[in-house]
């Protein structure tokens, strides 16, 4: 809620898990059925671009107060020293999954004088954090509630924000996961339609309901959306690849025999020896080189892997 920063209700519980993330998927109830407190209104009753900008503001601010705390302190010290003002910010988000790279990016964007850091003004420095968000905790928004009216207008105006936003419907998902479980039907996360297997054991009630989600959910949007605000976050926030590693280059499989036995989302710009140590420490202690299981080329360590790449490791050590 509103002021989780400053402690808030479960503010700093909140901000905590905030802290572990590399992405954040922000579900917004896209009907407006939910006040800024979490209350229940009537649809169309509140406007969901509130929600966006209030989490923008919460995470800016709690990232502002960290960088604030002892501000002046530290930026003396670099220009005492002659430190570099990157490696200061760097141990000063230690713990918040906020990279090097990230905090120049930022730095690079807004055009900061990174020799002169006593110049800086809370603006700037709130700007910096506001940035920093922006690059270090990207967000998609997921438009729960898409079948409720006025959620389709709004749908509309959420992907006026910048953001990735994807139509969602949540009580959707859960009522075809649990038919799926007692065997009701066939539906897998993700499907764009499911298929009936015992119609006979099911309620009149529960006949119609799967069958508005057919067709107000899963044939107007493709899924109900959880799936792919998953998938998103992954591919095009994270811009990860996925990786197939397999022991035997002919066959695909590992020692037992099992074809294409794992999958690896790791995130773009992995090299082959960092996808050994991945898979196992010693691999990656061991490392020789990786072979392109389609083409039978040697990869070197510093050979950036591809999406869907099946890679075989050759290595002085086994895992253990």
């Amino acid at each position: 809620m509103p002021g989780a920063y400053a402690g808030k209700g479960l503010g700093n519980q909140f901000l905590d898990e905030i802290r572990k993330a590399d992405a954040l998927i922000h579900i917004v109830d896209a009907a407006g059925a939910t006040d800024s407190e979490g209350r229940l209104c009537a649809p169309g009753a509140h406007d969901p671009l509130e929600d966006v900008a209030f989490l923008e503001n919460e995470i800016t601010m709690w990232l502002f107060q960290i960088l604030k705390k002892d501000w002046l302190k530290i930026s003396r010290t670099v220009e005492a020293t002659k430190e570099g003002v990157v490696s200061q910010l760097e141990g000063k988000v230690s713990g918040l999954s906020i990279r090097r790279a990230q905090i120049v990016e930022a730095i690079r964007t807004l055009d900061l004088n990174t020799d002169k850091p006593t110049t800086w003004s809370d603006e700037n420095l709130k700007d910096f954090a506001d940035t920093l968000r922006r690059i270090s905790k990207p967000m998609l928004i997921v438009a729960n509630k898409i079948d409720l009216p006025h959620a389709e207008e709004n749908l509309q105006r959420l992907k006026q924000s910048g953001y990735i936003v994807v139509p969602c419907c949540s009580e959707a998902e859960l009522a075809m996961r649990r038919a799926a479980e007692r065997g009701l039907i066939d539906y897998r996360p993700g499907d764009s339609n499911f298929r009936v297997l015992q119609r006979e054991k099911m309620s009149p009630q529960q006949r119609v309901a799967l069958e508005r989600i057919r067709e107000k959910i899963l044939l107007k949007w493709g899924s109900s959306g959880v799936q792919e605000a998953v998938n998103a976050s992954f591919f095009r926030l994270l811009h990860a690849v996925t990786i197939y590693p397999v022991e035997d280059v002919e066959k695909l499989a590992n020692h037992k025999g099992m074809v294409l036995p794992d999958v690896f989302l790791v995130p773009y710009g992995t090299t082959a020896k960092q996808m050994a140590g991945l898979i196992h420490t010693d691999l990656g202690e061991g490392f020789l080189y990786a072979i392109d299981v389609r083409t039978k080329r040697r990869l070197g360590d510093d050979h950036i892997l591809k999406d869907r790449d099946v890679i075989s490791i050759v290595s002085t050590k086994r895992r253990g």
